[in-house]
């Protein structure tokens, strides 16, 4: 913990890889209320459709709780430099960092829909538009 009381994620990122049972402990104590959060959220949703953002859905098996899997895909080199710039971290701990994850084909195999997001922001728009028209046109055939 950091001296505010605030979570020091970097602090716990090298506790978890160093110790793959504390990892276990973790996912143990956090996914069943991170599960329930999520059904929670879900049956207060008015919209006509939901989105879940889960980072590491794939990792843990959590596409069962989606009608359908959406997977923002960039190429790992991209991944990487993103991974370092917001984390603060090595190339190498960036690349420790994927390697736990599942792979890029892992999540494209599950995927119903892919957002490539390799592009500036401004080229994300049209695909976006997109998917929100077909989720739309899905919620009504839905009802």
């Amino acid at each position: 913990m950091h001296p505010d009381g605030s979570l020091n994620r970097a602090a716990l990122r090298e506790r978890i890889f160093a110790a793959p049972n504390e990892k276990a402990w973790l996912n143990q104590l956090l996914h069943p209320m991170i599960r329930q959060g999520m059904r929670n959220a879900l049956t207060q949703t008015t919209s006509p459709y939901a989105l879940l953002i889960v980072p590491l859905l794939v990792e843990n098996q959590l596409q069962t709780m989606a009608d359908r899997v959406l997977v923002v895909d960039v190429d790992e080199k991209i991944q990487i430099e993103r991974t370092m710039a917001r984390d603060k971290v090595s190339r190498e701990q960036a690349e420790a960092i994927l390697a736990a994850q599942a792979s890029r084909a892992q999540r494209l195999a599950i995927a119903d829909d892919v957002l490539k997001n390799d592009a500036e922001n401004q080229k994300l728009l049209p695909q976006i538009t997109l998917l929100h028209q077909k989720y739309l046109a899905m919620s009504r055939q839905n009802l």
